[in-house]
């Protein structure tokens, strides 16, 4: 895209859609924006219609990453339970990555919103810093927080064997929950 012409409605969206099918790894809503030549709230709205759409666009510490397929089916997905203080949370996820294990995603149950998920999509330890760094940044709060430290992961690895090695090494660091 030219960064002198500024894209408008329905192209504007299908370019970003091409940009994000096309990525092997997220794109950030800055680089999306100075593509289109248009602001970055703009980029938030355009990948708002385009999820109401139900294009799997999701949104990473990294960026915005389209899902070709939710899983692969060569990976091998679980659901574990964990429990931490925020200033765990770095060890949880290298002891995760370190094992060769994505970690897609953190759930907790709110008292009034239900179920809130967030995307995290990290599977090295450059990534968990910089998730790590963007909530510093940020000055958010962890989702666990509004469960004193509980809350969910979606795992994924390339076999069953990784997925209980990662459940093991949680368990023997105090942070599985087991059910």
């Amino acid at each position: 895209m030219k960064e002198d012409k500024k894209l408008l409605g329905e192209n504007r969206r299908n370019r970003l859609l091409e940009l994000l099918k096309g990525a092997q790894a997220p794109i950030t809503g800055s680089e999306l924006a100075r593509q289109a030549n248009v602001s970055r709230q703009i980029i938030v709205g355009d990948i708002t219609l385009l999820k109401a759409r139900n294009e799997p666009i999701i949104a990473t510490s990294q960026g915005y990453l389209y899902l070709h397929s939710p899983v692969s089916p060569a990976l091998q997905e679980r659901t574990i339970a964990c429990r931490h203080t925020p200033c765990q949370a770095k060890e949880e996820l290298y002891l995760l990555v370190d094992l060769g294990v994505t970690v897609r995603d953190v759930k907790v149950e709110h008292p009034v919103y239900g179920d809130l998920t967030a995307s995290i999509m990290v599977s090295n330890r450059n990534e968990v810093d910089q998730f790590l760094e963007k909530i510093r940044q940020t000055q958010a709060a962890y989702l666990s927080e509004l469960t004193e430290g509980i809350h969910l992961h979606t795992i994924s690895a390339s076999n069953e064997n990784t997925l209980n090695q990662a459940e093991q090494v949680l368990k023997k660091s105090g942070f599985l929950i087991e059910y």
